[in-house]
């Protein structure tokens, strides 16, 4: 699958039950621009950049139908139109452009040779030749402008994953023609040959051969093992996801030096482990859980580290944990190109994957779905129906059972055998099917069916507050049903039975929930629409271009919204550490920020993000740890909802704060040392959640400082007293 922007949207085929293509296209006047660029930004093949969509000639028959009209409008005035190598298309005018790049094939960063633009709207057409430029703009990523079966995809794509592993492509500025893009090659010290980057001649040997190039060192694989004193990332999510019951067995595929196998075994579970430089000699034995953990990208031959994780998968009894390191910093010092990664300063191989790149491959290898948990982590089940409920299970939301509001003898008297009932119609919305239930057998005996043992549940509580946590598992269903369609979505009767009772007790039928669920995919690529239920959202801390959400507030966010983030940590997965998501405005970006103290510190600073470009499934990881002034973040109890532990304490903070004045520019104080300064100013100590005056502070400052804060209370008293009386008029008579 290639990283086009909301692939969600793109998988959605469009309904429709005409039959011939006549039928199906509009005329140019008919058809929205508004509608061409959406049909850009959904497209499931193509490169999008910020004001175009580029796509290969071959390609042309996958896009949207009305795109394809639209194309073919802008190509009956084109001269040699069908000669061209890239069409582009504009996605804030109405222009089409024709690309010649005669060498696309050949040339592993092809040179414009002339381009002809059509305007749509007049059908005129204006033609520019580059072939008498020194100059030129060249291509990069060239497997993005194709499809998957292009017969040369995987040798270009493999380029492009070796130029990344070395940053070449990070900073993209200057790059885009040839004279900047061989200026960065030198810097970097390499070149490319066919398609293939190689180490650059070295002109400075003491031989003076101008053909020398520098000796490869030799590869030593097992430094690359680190001594870690607790579990590695990909057995602290397994173990955080509860996938470790208590007869469950470990594996460890190129243990290292043992630590994730010992300290599950100090767990109480049956551990072992191989290492073909540290254990060689231990059995390698199949069990419930294995783990090839930060093994594949230190293997530098291909062919190899494809038998590893094969190898992997065949001792896999339940799950597989995989796990390599993704991205790379966007300078490399001490580093050298080879092969499709990097030779390190310590003589070990470092195979750099982007995140989708590696699912990807783990799902080429072992033919499978894997499960992205987090950056640089995947799951892969052996039952496909476990993954599905997997799956489903990552996006319930959280309900409270309805608390008991009427003394009903009948429910008083089997209070705690209805207790069961009443847990399990909060997890699932529904009545339990056959054997979903212990106490099935001893509740029917006391009120015939469950079903009318529920009704019982309802004179108790309260009708209304069931209905809604059913409509949550609707909601929850849909949007689960919903990222299916990234991969092959199962029939119904491949579901686990838990997930297909879900759906016979929730919805009229399979079809009609996948149609549903359609819907909502279709909806998340309306960008107006994103944008506006962010603004209108209850839940979240709301700023002009974006919206914040704490992650324990995430499920009670409206469901095209958390559909909008599904997809991207369904294919991308989350920064494991994040706790805020901040949802951009202006571009489809989702940014996972990770703010280590927001339970222990009123004003937290940030540790580090991971933004995604829904786009292109770009990601940009940037740490804050070395920062000497990070971005700091306030008004916490606007990220969270009211159930959140600390919420009264934050409301009342962030009321004394504004009354102090502390907020009345932001911009000032949104990272640490402007924060600082800030209450320095306001003489202004913050120990707890309680604010303190600075015992230094001078007397007759202070007081004045106290003055005005009172008149501001007020003020701000006064106008609240006239709003709640409802006199608008009054307000203006204050101000005057």
């Amino acid at each position: 699958m290639t990283g086009s922007f909301l692939l969600m949207s793109a998988m959605v085929k469009p309904e429709n039950n005409l039959n011939t293509f006549k039928e199906i296209c509009q005329t140019s006047k008919q058809i929205e621009f508004s509608t061409i660029a959406a049909c850009c930004y959904n497209s499931q093949y193509g490169k999008l950049l910020p004001d175009a969509f580029y796509i290969h000639l071959s390609a042309l028959h996958t896009l949207d139908v009305q795109l394809q009209q639209y194309e073919s409008l802008a190509r009956s005035v084109a001269p040699q139109a069908e000669l061209a190598t890239i069409v582009k298309f504009s996605t804030n005018k109405p222009k089409v452009s024709y690309l010649f790049y005669p060498d696309f094939d050949t040339d592993p960063h092809p040179a414009l040779h002339s381009s002809i633009q059509v305007d749509v709207e007049t059908l005129t057409f204006n033609f520019r030749d580059y072939t008498d430029t020194d100059n030129p703009p060249i291509l990069h990523r060239k497997e993005t402008f194709v499809t998957p079966d292009y017969p040369l995809y995987e040798e270009f794509a493999s380029l492009t994953r070796a130029q990344v592993a070395l940053g070449l492509l990070y900073n993209t500025r200057g790059i885009g023609t040839r004279l900047g893009w061989e200026e960065k090659l030198k810097r970097y010290g390499v070149e490319i040959q066919g398609h293939t980057l190689v180490i650059r001649k070295n002109n400075n040997t003491n031989n003076n051969s101008a053909d020398s190039i520098p000796t490869i060192p030799k590869i030593e694989r097992h430094k690359a093992a680190i001594i870690r004193h607790d579990f590695s990332r990909p057995l602290r999510l397994a173990l955080d996801a509860g996938l470790f019951g208590s007869e469950t067995t470990f594996f460890d595929y190129g243990c290292g030096h043992g630590g994730d196998m010992q300290r599950i075994a100090d767990q109480g579970y049956v551990s072992n482990g191989w290492d073909p430089y540290y254990l060689p000699d231990a059995p390698r034995i199949p069990a419930d859980i294995v783990n090839i953990g930060f093994v594949i990208n230190v293997i530098e031959d291909q062919g190899e580290r494809r038998e590893a994780l094969i190898k992997a998968w065949e001792l896999t009894q339940r799950v597989l944990l995989v796990s390599a390191q993704v991205l790379i910093s966007d300078s490399q010092k001490g580093v050298m190109a080879y092969g499709d990664g990097v030779i390190t300063k310590r003589n070990t191989f470092q195979k750099y994957y982007e995140q989708e790149e590696l699912k990807v491959y783990i799902d080429q290898v072992l033919e499978v779905d894997a499960i992205p948990i987090a950056l640089g982590v995947y799951f892969v089940f052996r039952d496909p129906a476990e993954t599905e409920l997997f799956r489903a299970s990552r996006y319930r939301s959280r309900a409270t059972t309805p608390k008991v509001r009427a003394c009903i003898q009948k429910f008083e008297e089997h209070r705690e055998l209805l207790t069961p009932l009443m847990n399990f119609m909060t997890e699932r919305g529904r009545i339990p099917g056959k054997g979903e239930l212990a106490q099935e057998e001893e509740i029917c005996q006391h009120f015939s069916s469950l079903r009318r043992a529920f009704q019982v549940i309802i004179k108790a509580t309260d009708s209304e507050e069931w209905e809604a946590i059913a409509d949550k598992r609707r909601q929850d269903l849909l949007v689960y049903l919903a990222l299916t369609k990234f991969s092959h979505r199962p029939r119904l009767s491949k579901l686990p039975p838990a997930v297909q009772e879900d759906v016979l007790g929730l919805y009229s039928s399979y079809k009609q929930a996948c149609s549903d669920a359609d819907q909502m995919l279709k909806s998340v690529g309306n960008t107006e629409l994103i944008i506006q239920r962010c603004q209108e959202s209850k839940i979240g801390k709301k700023l002009n271009n974006s919206l914040w959400v704490h992650i324990s507030a995430l499920q009670a966010l409206d469901p095209l919204l958390r559909l909008y983030e599904g997809c991207a940590s369904r294919t991308i997965g989350r920064l494991e550490e994040a706790n805020v998501i901040k949802f951009h405005l202006q571009t489809p970006k989702i940014s996972y920020l990770c703010y280590p103290d927001f339970d222990h510190e009123p004003h937290p600073t940030l540790y580090r993000s991971m933004k995604i470009d829904l786009r292109d499934l770009q990601v940009t990881y940037r740490e804050y740890d070395v920062d000497d002034d990070p971005p700091v973040l306030h008004q916490l109890e606007t990220l969270v909802t009211p159930d959140y532990p600390l919420y009264d304490k934050l409301v009342k903070l962030t009321l004394q704060e504004e009354e102090r004045g502390l907020f009345e520019n932001w911009q000032s104080i949104s990272h640490l040392s402007g924060w600082q300064k800030c209450l320095k100013e306001h003489f202004t100590v913050i120990k707890g959640y309680k604010l303190y005056w600075c015992k230094d502070a001078d007397p007759y400052k202070l007081k004045l400082f106290k003055n005005a804060m009172n008149n501001r209370k007020k003020e701000r008293e006064k106008v609240m007293e006239v709003v709640e009386n409802g006199d608008v008029a009054g307000i203006d008579g204050e101000r005057n």
